[in-house]
């Protein structure tokens, strides 16, 4: 079973980028498609992007299109989203999560989650 724990989140102004990462331990990661999750207050949790086993693919929300960036490097078992041109509607807790095969935009597909990691976004 894979634990993960995302870190990399905090304060940044509108405009600026924050990149966040996530680190898998206790499984095979190349058997997992991984996605980035976020949750506002009061707000359900939205799927972001995600990416396949091998990195070859990857799919985004159409608010985060151009502008944030889903990778993975498989032989340090993690994966990470770079986030450029932050806006304020993008500040939620983020989230990574891991399932087996292939990927999903689902969140309800995802049984594996990590803490989540805080962004904020200032005006």
């Amino acid at each position: 079973q894979v634990q993960l724990a995302e870190s990399g989140g905090g304060l940044v102004q509108a405009g600026g980028s924050l990149r966040l990462s996530c680190a898998a331990s206790g499984g095979t990661f190349v058997n997992y498609a991984m996605g980035w999750f976020r949750q506002a207050p009061g707000k359900e949790r939205e799927f972001v992007a995600a990416i396949s086993r091998d990195g070859g693919g990857a799919n985004y929300a159409d608010s985060v299109k151009g502008r944030f960036t889903i990778s993975r490097d498989n032989a340090k078992n993690t994966v990470s989203l770079q986030m450029n041109n932050l806006k304020p509607e993008d500040a939620a807790v983020y989230y990574c999560a891991a399932r087996v095969v292939v990927v999903s935009t689902n969140h309800w597909d995802y049984p594996y989650w990590g803490q989540g990691t805080q962004v904020t976004v200032s005006s």
